[in-house]
């Protein structure tokens, strides 16, 4: 980090941070994710531009004979770190049995830090960062494709406990299903509704609704069926 960086080295970081972030978001934005294109560039460009300040201020850094007070500036770039964590801590949400965000809270922090690469003068460094991080985000995806894994998802379903039995409905589940909880409640009208929390592992190719629950929606008795989750949690 040169202690007075020319305008040109300065527009050059600038430049390649938003090309950096831009790459990343761009990808998020394209598979309809969180954390897309001008998300990641503000989030890049502002760190790049806290460590610019910070360059800026090294002439000025550290303490002088005469003063009692030492300006640390290295707390600028962490500062900017904890605050977007705070800002990813916000994206992770917990929908039904799922917890989702985790992965676009993971690209806030990351373009955060190759930011901070780039308006430090770490060229070489951001730039092999960029790369890494672009090969996992796309030559993960595939690769995930091709592995089953483990989904949750919570199936309720409201029934005329006068014409269906609930053991039935709880059997049908079990079947295709690992039933990792189940919460019944039973209304004042006769009705009764039963939320399963499920874990299953689908076969590749295998619909996100599974071919259960339509059947099960049109079980005499069964009033409504509500299918929440089925997806990963790391988006």
């Amino acid at each position: 980090m040169p202690l007075s960086p020319t305008a040109s080295d300065l527009a050059l970081r600038i430049v390649l941070t938003l090309v950096a972030a831009g790459v990343i978001g761009f990808e998020r934005g394209a598979h309809g994710k969180a954390a897309g294109l001008r998300t990641t560039l503000l989030v890049a460009l502002a760190a790049c531009l806290a460590m610019i300040q910070v360059n800026l201020l090294l002439p000025v850094g550290g303490k002088t004979p005469s003063s009692f007070g030492v300006m640390d500036l290295m707390r600028l770039p962490l500062g900017i770190l904890t605050g977007v964590g705070f800002i990813g801590a916000g994206s992770i949400l917990k929908r039904g049995a799922m917890v989702i965000g985790v992965t676009t809270a993971a690209t806030l922090w990351f373009v955060t830090v190759l930011g901070l690469l780039f308006g430090g003068g770490q060229i070489a460094l951001g730039a092999a960062g960029t790369v890494i991080g672009v090969m996992v985000i796309q030559g993960l995806r595939a690769a995930e494709r091709l592995v089953a894994r483990d989904r949750r998802a919570s199936l309720t379903v409201r029934s005329d406990s006068h014409v269906v039995e609930g053991g039935e409905l709880e059997a049908m589940v079990a079947a295709p299903f690992r039933v990792t909880r189940l919460t019944y409640a039973r209304s004042s009208d006769g009705s009764e509704e039963r939320s399963f929390h499920l874990l299953f592992r689908p076969h590749p190719g295998e619909p996100r609704i599974p071919a259960l629950v339509r059947t099960m929606a049109q079980r005499p008795g069964v009033l409504s069926v509500r299918w929440d989750g089925g997806e990963t949690a790391d988006e």
